[in-house]
């Protein structure tokens, strides 16, 4: 046998493909070597001509998430949140096998991972076949994946049909594969694509409810109410205190800024801080300036690690929501308001501190027209703690069903 090299039309290369044969392809990770991955003799001659155990199974390349309905089963919205961002690219995603997915490609198994590469001929291919193309690395079991077409010739030339020869490779380094098949997701082999980007995507897939508003609005109840409702909820004022406790580089920072306002004991001395910060505005914005970043990155954490665990709810508690940017991780801000004299009693009450000092607070806070203006919504809570639990429960169900649809800018949450 000769093995063809095909330059420019694949048309040649899809008509050998339908045929049952084999043809080695260019992506922007390493060559592949293709067959028709609903063709069961062409599966054995890839496993064959590799020299790849039959126990591990094979992913195929198709030209786009459509080929999800062909090909699988139950597609959960993670893989088409996968699929938007990262196809055509170096990501295979595993999901269960349909039907007609011969059982010689999964190997014994019942999933199977599909690709779509990043390659001009090769999506060409794919397109003119009509068909998904089992396309394992074009290089024998154990040896370094080929980049070139030349070297793909080393390895198999005469065993194959044909070679599409698309240049050099880009990347060189295989597709990250993941299985989402169950939860939490499970990256399978690192490969092109960092973990931390495919956390980041699913992530700012998923409705993120901020709620901010005055100390002593009732923030902790609305994010109570989210919690009930399979919500993360992540309360940027705990976050910053345990931050404080486990950060040696946040305490380093407010330590040169502020002096010494921790006790011996390693731990943040709240009041003699509070007593520097709230009767002056310029070291309030100091300390914001220092924390609001150590607390970003962790909100950033917490909410990549959700989604891998198949999070689909999310919500952020803080007090300068908007201020302090974190508004942009969220979908929708609900701003949570209460009368100034139920807000003291509640803060006098709940920390043990005198009347003049959470007048202090309060007035080192933002108006309630400031939440009025930049917040989704506005939710008062003038009455008791069950009447305030109702009224979020029903502004919180509306969103997430009617509201619009989640979704944050690319990037947000890396």
């Amino acid at each position: 046998m000769k093995t063809e090299v095909i330059t420019g039309n694949v048309e040649n290369a899809a008509a050998l493909i339908r045929a049952g044969a084999l043809v080695a392809v260019p992506t922007e990770t390493v060559y592949g070597l293709a067959g028709s991955g609903l063709d069961e003799a062409a599966v054995e001659r890839i496993y064959e001509v590799k020299g790849r155990p039959e126990v591990k199974p094979l992913s195929l390349m198709v030209p786009g998430p459509e080929a999800f309905e062909k090909c699988c089963l139950d597609v959960p919205d993670a893989a088409r949140a996968l699929a938007a961002r990262f196809w055509p690219g170096p990501l295979t995603i595993i999901l269960r096998a349909g039907p007609e997915i011969p059982r010689i490609v999964l190997a014994g198994g019942d999933t199977v991972g599909l690709r779509c590469p990043d390659h001009p001929l090769t999506l060409e291919l794919l397109r003119r076949c009509g068909l998904p193309l089992a396309a394992p690395s074009a290089n024998p079991s154990g040896a370094p994946s080929p980049k070139t077409a030349g070297q793909v010739l080393d390895y198999f030339d005469g065993q194959i049909e044909a070679v599409i020869d698309g240049g050099k490779c880009g990347i060189g380094l295989e597709s990250t594969i993941i299985d989402i098949t169950r939860t939490p997701y499970r990256i399978l082999r690192q490969g092109a694509l960092p973990e931390r980007d495919i956390a980041a995507a699913l992530a700012e897939n998923m409705r993120i409810i901020g709620i901010t508003g005055g100390t002593g609005t009732g923030k902790t109840t609305a994010l109570g109410v989210l919690r009930r409702m399979g919500a993360l909820c992540l309360d940027c004022d705990e976050i910053y205190h345990e931050l404080t406790s486990t950060s040696a580089a946040l305490r380093e920072a407010i330590e040169r800024r502020f002096g010494e306002v921790y006790t011996p004991a390693g731990q943040l001395d709240r009041k003699k801080l509070g007593a520097i910060v709230f009767s002056n505005a310029h070291a309030l914005n100091d300390l914001n300036l220092i924390t609001h970043g150590f607390v970003d990155d962790e909100i950033k954490r917490r909410l990549r690690e959700h989604a891998m665990h198949g999070g689909r709810l999310a919500a952020i508690d803080a007090i300068a929501l908007i201020e302090s940017g974190a508004a942009r991780f969220c979908t929708e801000t609900f701003g949570i308001t209460a009368p100034r004299q139920l807000r003291e009693q509640r803060i006098m009450a709940r920390e043990g501190i005198s009347r003049e000092y959470a007048r202090l607070r309060i007035d080192a806070q933002q108006p309630d027209e400031f939440y009025r203006r930049h917040c989704t919504a506005v939710i008062e809570n003038s009455g008791t703690k069950a009447e305030f639990a109702v009224r979020c429960t029903t502004a919180f169900t509306e969103v997430i069903k009617n509201g619009r649809k989640a979704g944050l800018p690319q990037g947000a949450l890396l």
